[in-house]
């Protein structure tokens, strides 16, 4: 056998001795956020390492931090840190983990959930950027305010969401242990992820916060849940009911229902107060007005405003009043949405958008005839066909398609409640002709604050058999008050 050959050791040699594990290799950071890059443009990541326990722990990491530091661009001025609120969407990082999980088992040959994980992390980071910096333009004031209820700004909103559902799918696609297992996964990561979006839509507390400390402005009052508070408000129900004056058997009263249920406005908060003094002061209800709000600073002193609680405060004067001769006036007032939902916020109490069906159905069940319903919210005209009919007169303060105006944090009132309500319904109790008058003001107005989506177009809707009622009821007043 010649010299340069080395014999190597036959399996019999080893026997009995353990194999040695093959080492996971390891790469650098630049890497693997490289690798999860390329996977964001749906070409293959080109990592088949493990990462150590601190890689996989910075790099998850990171992207959190990263929506931390834009959060922090959207408040002007001084802001506090609130890490805490970070928590409450720190579940989709878990239930993210899982559909990994569940999509790459079975799967041999792979170095398993971490790398997946760490990848997936950084497929999804170039989109999420993007979503991130059209909100913080539109936040900021950088793009025009027209942007953000344009479809431009929701189809660029959608192909975002398509980009970071179709970047995840390929990459777990080369990666899934079986395609069944794929079927279940996306579907499933779409459903969290539009968990996530609502979460961040719909939840008032923010990671930044304006720190009120810093500024000549006092800090805004929050309220907090406790037992004495919920029963304060059962005590401050059962007192407004029954505190409802009744009618005047043989008229036809006014009775009333104000309704706002968004706490993060403090001018929605002005805008229904000075509705129910109106109606008290003007069309003689004094006793008769219910005044639903949230806000924190009426937690204890006002019932708060839900769709549970208007059901049953329409209950409650439908119980008090001559449901076939009385007239109830119903205001709202909030944001409203493109599919017509009025909003509702009063963290940390959950409170559903309410529905113009919901109202209706409210409405029918209770049995009270004459309506008149005035709703001052963007997208209000939507609420006209669920509430019409001869027994109603529907006013809003936008049409279906167009926002309104003087909703935002530094109006004192909305351009619909200060023109048909604190001014034109003071000079006339004829809701028509108020409105005829109120209209054109609100436009001039809007064109002269550079409303940019064109004119609201508020809306109305007067049933024929309620038109005679409420000529009545305006000439009874005026004769009232001459």
């Amino acid at each position: 056998m010649p010299e340069d050959i080395i014999a190597s050791p036959t399996p019999s040699e080893n026997a009995g001795e353990p194999l040695a594990a093959t080492p996971q290799p390891r790469v650098g950071l630049l890497r693997w956020i490289a690798g999860g890059l390329r996977a964001s443009v749906l070409l293959e990541p080109r990592v088949d390492a493990r990462p150590a326990p601190w890689q996989l722990l910075l790099l998850v990491l990171l992207p959190e931090l990263a929506w931390t530091g834009l959060a922090r661009l959207e408040i002007d001025g001084p802001a506090r840190l609130y890490a805490t609120v970070n928590l409450n969407t720190l579940w989709s990082l878990g239930v993210l983990a899982w559909l990994g999980w569940f999509a790459l088992s079975g799967r041999a040959g792979n170095n398993g959930l971490a790398r997946w994980f760490v990848l997936a992390t950084w497929a999804m980071l170039p989109a999420n950027l993007m979503l991130s910096l059209l909100a913080l333009g539109y936040t900021r004031g950088w793009l025009p305010a027209k942007l953000a209820t344009s479809p431009g700004y929701w189809i660029v909103f959608g192909l975002g969401c398509a980009w970071i559902v179709l970047a995840l799918a390929r990459f777990t696609a080369r990666e899934a242990g079986a395609r069944w297992r794929l079927a279940i996964f996306v579907p499933a990561f779409v459903a969290m992820l539009a968990l996530t979006f609502w979460q961040s839509l719909y939840t008032q507390e923010r990671v930044w916060q304006a720190d009120a400390s810093a500024s000549a402005e006092p800090e805004r009052p929050r309220m907090r849940l406790t037992q004495e508070l919920f029963e304060e408000q059962q005590a401050l129900w059962d007192q407004t009911v029954d505190s409802l004056a009744a009618g005047t058997p043989g008229q036809a009263d006014v009775y009333g229902l104000v309704f706002a249920p968004y706490a993060s406005e403090d001018v929605f908060l002005r805008e229904s107060r000075m509705v129910a003094a109106l109606l008290e002061e003007r069309f003689d209800a004094k006793g008769r007005v219910i005044h639903l709000m949230n806000h924190a600073t009426t937690a204890e002193t006002l019932p708060w405003a839900t769709p549970l609680n208007l059901e049953r405060a329409i209950a409650a004067l439908a119980e008090r009043m001559d449901r076939e001769n009385d007239v109830l006036v119903i205001y709202l007032t909030s944001h409203g949405a493109r599919d017509h939902k009025l909003a509702a916020a009063h963290w940390p109490l959950s409170v559903p958008w309410l529905t113009p069906e919901e109202l209706r159905e409210a409405l029918d069940k209770a049995g009270i005839r004459h309506r008149v319903v005035a709703v001052s919210a963007c997208y209000s005209g939507g609420w006209i066909e669920p509430l019409a009919n001869d027994d109603t007169l529907v006013m809003t303060a936008a049409d279906a398609t167009h926002t309104s105006y003087g909703c935002g944090r530094l109006s004192e009132l909305t351009f619909f409640g200060r023109a048909m309500f604190n001014e034109e319904l003071r000079k006339t109790r004829s809701f028509e002709t108020a409105f005829a008058a109120a209209a054109p003001l609100i436009k001039q107005r809007e064109i002269d604050a550079g409303k940019e989506d064109g004119f609201s177009n508020p809306q109305i809707s007067v049933g024929e058999k309620i038109r005679p009622v409420l000529d009545r009821l305006a000439q009874r007043l005026d004769g009232i008050a001459k």
